[in-house]
């Protein structure tokens, strides 16, 4: 393993997180550096959902068969400005209850929004602090992962370091098969 880090003295992992970590999501993170060569620094990004894309998601929800259904752009400019804005201090709290797991499982942790497309900030983000290692916790998704469209398998083609993925609130057995993780893809 090499060092990451602008300093040589800590190892760096980027943490690309969809949802706040449980405290068994930051154990089993922290888990996986316990005898790492330095003391780890733990960099959390947290992408904000699209307001736009959630309203217009929720709206092909409620359409089915013959209901008829308010077109997403028929809502108010200022409507979609406050969801937005919603979903930014919903994801501002996330990223400060994931560094607390964190650093309650003993790690040193930071953490930050991302509103940019969620691989071009950990990529930055790696390059930013040379990171030894990159970790992807997601919600299992089969259908993009098999496709490879998956953040994992992106983060894989565009970063010059390790990229490990792990499906959150599931542990290592359960990721394993010995549970609901994803087994077969």
């Amino acid at each position: 393993m090499t060092t990451g880090g602008n300093d040589g003295a800590a190892y760096d992992v980027v943490l690309l997180v969809e949802q706040p970590l449980s405290r068994q999501d930051a154990l089993q993170v922290r888990g996986l550096h316990e005898e790492a060569p330095a003391p780890v620094r733990y960099h959390l990004l947290l992408p904000v959902e699209d307001a736009a894309a959630r309203v217009e998601s929720a709206m092909g929800t409620l359409a089915s068969g013959d209901a008829l259904v308010v077109s997403p752009a028929m809502l108010d400019h200022d409507e979609v400005v406050d969801i937005q804005r919603e979903l930014l201090d919903q994801a501002r709290a996330d990223v400060t209850t994931s560094v607390r797991a964190l650093e309650d499982a003993g790690a040193t942790a930071t953490g930050q929004t991302v509103t940019a497309e969620p691989i071009d900030a950990l990529a930055a983000k790696v390059q930013e602090v040379e990171a030894a290692e990159a970790i992807v916790l997601t919600r299992p998704h089969v259908v993009a992962e098999f496709f490879h469209l998956d953040w994992t398998s992106r983060a894989r083609r565009k970063l010059g370091v390790p990229v490990l993925h792990l499906l959150e609130h599931e542990s290592f057995n359960e990721q394993a098969g010995g549970g609901e993780g994803v087994s077969g893809v």
